[in-house]
């Protein structure tokens, strides 16, 4: 049974959450998958002499929970991406529990396009990514 709403069900206001922690294994196989191994992600010793005194998750990694939200939950799985802005407000560390949420603003239906804002919050209730994407949405 497929979950969601398709775009002639969807109304401006719907939400959607998906959470996640995120762990050390998490950092390791994004930077594996991506090639982004870049030291303030993987290695300690070095991020312990950067802006955020330790290793932070890719930013990527938190977008990627929106992915999940668009992909699985709303508007329907079989959701096609076509854009996202991101804005990358504050760091995410391991242990962190990031609770990534998308809300319709706008329903495009001549295009079956709809508009939406999407955000991440960790556990504090601090936003660390806001933004906004544009996806297809099936018509059943």
């Amino acid at each position: 049974m497929i979950h969601g709403k398709t775009i002639d069900q969807l109304k401006v206001g719907d939400t959607a959450e998906f959470a996640k922690t995120v762990t050390e294994s998490d950092i390791y196989l994004f930077a594996g998958i991506t090639g982004d191994l870049n030291p303030a992600h993987i290695n300690e010793e070095y991020a312990k002499n950067t802006f955020f005194k330790g290793r932070i998750a890719h930013g990527m990694i938190s977008a990627g929970f929106i992915s999940a939200v668009l992909g699985t939950l709303l508007p329907v799985p079989g959701t096609i991406y076509l854009r996202q802005e991101l804005n990358f407000l504050a760091p995410v560390r391991i242990g962190d529990t990031i609770t990534a949420c998308a809300e319709v603003v706008e329903k495009l239906t001549e295009k079956n396009h709809v508009r939406l804002r999407t955000s991440c919050m960790n556990q504090d209730g601090t936003r660390v990514l806001d933004g906004e994407a544009t996806v297809m949405a099936p018509k059943a």
